[in-house]
């Protein structure tokens, strides 16, 4: 009787945590309700297709993230290339597929009408980057320069600036050019609509943002949420289309594959501003 009531619990307890729901988490969105805005119809959309449960984890921030992912509190997790990088040596995900942005690039901007036209015009000068640790604010204007020649400290001072105070800068004479990427060229221009820019430097494509799956995530789960991309796609991008920020992956397609060497040129930007992938830049 013992034995009989003894398997009856582990088969409930395994049934229990078979029953749990399975954590998504965004990096770069902060607060509960803000993450239901965003990616709510894609929970239920993901729910419908794979027939899994599904919780969306809110997150404070990518290192909440990954201590997240590594306490078991979250199972996957959908974040930037920069933050990738990272992430894969401190907690060592599963790559499960990659998101693409359109036209996600970095480039160096200058005014059509100002001092500076060209690189070699540029070196001496101060170009300014937005948020610290960004792939196509911080890091990828950086290594567009590098790979043209330019060194960062050396040929040109760089200064961290939100991205609407250095433009007045830039108009002032202040700084020499800005870092952005080809959406943030486009809102400037909308803004300063009297102002004239052009494009000194312009990186190649950058990899993708990318959702992972902690390492010891249910295999079986894993493998409906792998397939759920691979034959719904197009459902699941619709979905996620129902956020306002979202459209930023709006043309894009889900990519299924992605392997870790794709981020190589992420870990040079690292190298360039002098960086170890094993913290978050500014944290």
């Amino acid at each position: 009787m013992l034995k009989h009531a003894a398997a009856a619990a582990v088969a409930l307890f395994a049934f229990a945590a078979a029953a749990e729901p399975l954590r998504f988490a965004v990096t770069d969105i902060e607060g509960m309700e803000q993450l239901t805005q965003e990616f709510g119809a894609f929970e239920a959309e993901m729910e419908a297709i794979t027939g899994l449960e599904f919780e969306l984890f809110a997150v404070s921030s990518r290192t909440a993230a990954v201590e997240a992912m590594n306490a078991g509190q979250v199972d996957f997790v959908l974040t930037g290339p920069a933050e990738y990088v990272v992430m894969k040596e401190l907690s060592d995900p599963i790559i499960v597929v990659g998101w693409q942005r359109p036209d996600y690039f970095a480039q160096v901007v200058t005014l059509a009408g100002g001092p500076v036209k060209t690189l070699e015009e540029l070196k001496g000068g101060i170009v300014t980057f937005g948020s610290v640790g960004s792939t196509s604010q911080h890091l990828g204007p950086a290594q567009a320069l590098t790979d043209l020649g330019l060194k960062l400290g050396e040929d040109y001072q760089p200064q961290i600036l939100n991205r609407n105070v250095a433009v007045e800068a830039l108009i002032r004479g202040d700084v020499q050019a800005i870092g952005m990427n080809f959406g943030h060229l486009n809102a400037i221009r909308e803004k300063f609509p009297d102002v004239a820019f052009t494009v000194l430097a312009r990186g190649r494509d950058l990899p993708n943002d990318i959702l992972v799956a902690r390492k010891d995530v249910d295999p079986e789960a894993l493998a409906k949420v792998k397939a759920a991309f691979a034959d719904e796609g197009r459902r699941l991008l619709d979905a996620v289309l129902k956020g306002e920020d979202n459209q930023k992956f709006k043309g894009g397609f889900f990519l299924t594959e992605i392997d870790d060497a794709d981020y190589d040129y992420v870990r040079s930007m690292y190298r360039t501003i002098g960086v170890d992938t094993n913290a978050f830049v500014g944290d």
